[in-house]
């Protein structure tokens, strides 16, 4: 079995412990922040702070993909989570009306705080008997040996504190920042490119406990897992997560002055009443805050080169979840996809390393390769998808266009993802695929490739099938400028 040493210990490293460790293989995992406090998994999840991920604190889901995941490859994890009070949300409760169809149990979103889930991840990979977890421990740079004629390989890490760690293979999973890049570049390795596409995005959130939890809910969750819209210059969305608490999330342009009011909780408020399917929610007689309104820019989309390149500069170093792919945040991917490749990539090691223990150069191509498979398609969609979206705020809030040049091909005509969203609305099969493509469980180019999806999409389109009933309209740009400008009261 491996000596594996995985850098970072969040979802996507803790994930990869477990899956590794329960297959035998020695993993320690060193991590920079605090450990969680001991005690009842919601309680330590409340106390536990954690500078280094600013992401922690805001709204998370995770998709169809990743309770997939859990339940094929963690079901523990996932059991423990429901006994800490998350839940399981059916999305075909919106479907067009119809039978349940097999794989309809695979429709389903888990509603949990994110730091809820990390400590129930955290303990599960942790009472693993060939795991260990360091926290407060950073690595500081690698350490490498000659690996053939004109080669060398990585043999294990020096942490900050001068500890040095020998493995058989280092995983990067420090996150967005993917601190491999500047191991390599400091040891003195070429780092190669990586390919972004901006998100342009800033969003304000903040959590709300339900004062009577046995009330029936405030409002319906019209998009299945989730209340309000992605509208035409901003977003504001619900999501239930576990214990009676929900967050409200609003996405808007980073350069839009007038919306910077939304971090003031009487114009996060005011901006709640006046958007759709919101404004019983934060009633202050139906829901209290849990904290201030918080902000943070979101990330660009970024496929690491260190992760992609079959040939990369240094054997024995890969990188897993955020440190090989970002995809924007608005989509609701990242927990998911981490899963996803943390599981495989623990699959394609432990059969790899079984053969042949060192990590070699044909590790290295596998991996870059699953990356491209598993990963490459959602970062192409997410860029498109980003700067479909920005392009649509920009023209609503009077801003100049989104540079042309930027602008990615789609991975589907844009006319057919139009036509399927309408058509989704009224057609049980076309809404299955569309709801399949946005919870990740199958890219855009499986799903229009489907036959039956094809003949169900033409049949609604030469049928000219009417759309679904017109909602509650959300306020124009003015509108919403103004409300948060002077709000009248809040909570």
């Amino acid at each position: 079995m491996a000596a594996i040493v995985i850098a970072g210990g969040g979802v996507a490293g803790l994930a990869l412990a477990l899956a590794l460790g329960g297959r035998g293989h020695r993993v320690r995992v060193l991590e920079r922040s605090e450990p969680p406090p001991d005690g009842p998994v919601v309680k330590s999840a409340e106390l536990w702070r954690r500078p280094t991920v600013a992401q922690a604190a805001h709204d998370h889901i995770l998709n169809s993909l990743g309770v997939r995941m859990l339940r094929r490859h963690a079901p523990a994890v996932l059991a423990a989570a429901l006994e800490e009070g998350a839940r399981l949300l059916d999305l075909t409760a919106v479907a067009p009306a119809g039978p349940r169809q097999p794989g309809d149990d695979d429709l389903v979103t888990l509603v949990v705080r994110r730091p809820v889930l990390d400590v129930v991840l955290h303990r599960a990979a942790a009472a693993q008997s060939g795991v260990s977890v360091s926290h407060r421990s950073t690595v500081a740079g690698l350490l490498t040996a000659p690996d053939g004629p004109a080669g060398r390989r990585v043999t294990g890490v020096v942490t900050r504190a001068g500890e040095t760690i020998a493995a058989d293979l280092v995983v990067d999973a420090t996150g967005r920042a993917s601190a491999s890049r500047s191991w390599l570049a400091a040891a003195g390795f070429p780092v190669p490119d990586d390919l972004t596409g901006p998100s342009r995005l800033r969003a304000f959130g903040r959590f709300y406990r339900l004062r009577d939890p046995d009330a029936p809910p405030p409002g319906p969750l019209n998009r299945g897992n989730a209340a309000g819209g992605v509208w035409d210059h901003y977003s504001a969305v619900l999501h239930p997560a576990d214990n009676d608490v929900f967050a409200i999330t609003f996405g808007t342009l980073p350069g839009d002055r007038a919306t910077t009011a939304l971090r003031t909780p009487e114009a996060f408020t005011a901006a709640c009443r006046l958007s759709p399917y919101l404004a019983d929610w934060v009633d202050e007689d139906v829901a209290r805050p849990l904290g201030p309104v918080r902000v943070i820019g979101m990330p660009p989309n970024i496929l690491r080169g260190t992760a992609t390149g079959h040939r990369p500069p240094v054997t024995g170093l890969l990188q897993a979840g955020d440190a090989a792919c970002v995809t924007d945040p608005m989509f609701g991917r990242g927990m998911s996809l981490a899963l996803a490749h943390a599981f495989a990539l623990a699959e394609l090691l432990d059969r790899l390393l079984d053969e042949h223990p060192t990590a070699d150069e044909r590790l290295s191509r596998a991996a870059a390769a699953l990356v491209g498979r598993l990963l490459r398609p959602w970062y192409d969609q997410a860029v498109h998808d980003s700067w479909t979206r920005v392009s649509r705020w920009r023209a609503a809030a009077g801003a100049p266009p989104a540079p042309t040049a930027a602008r990615p091909a789609p991975p589907v005509p844009g006319h057919l993802t139009a036509a399927a969203m309408t058509a989704a609305a009224t057609d049980p099969t076309v809404w299955r695929g569309v709801t399949r493509m946005q919870t990740s469980l199958r890219t855009p180019t499986e799903v229009f490739a489907d036959e039956d999806f094809q003949a169900r999409l033409r049949a609604a389109t030469d049928t000219h099938a009417p759309s679904a009933p017109p909602g509650p309209r959300p306020p124009t740009h003015p509108e919403l400028s103004h409300a948060i400008a002077a709000p009248k009261g809040g909570c």
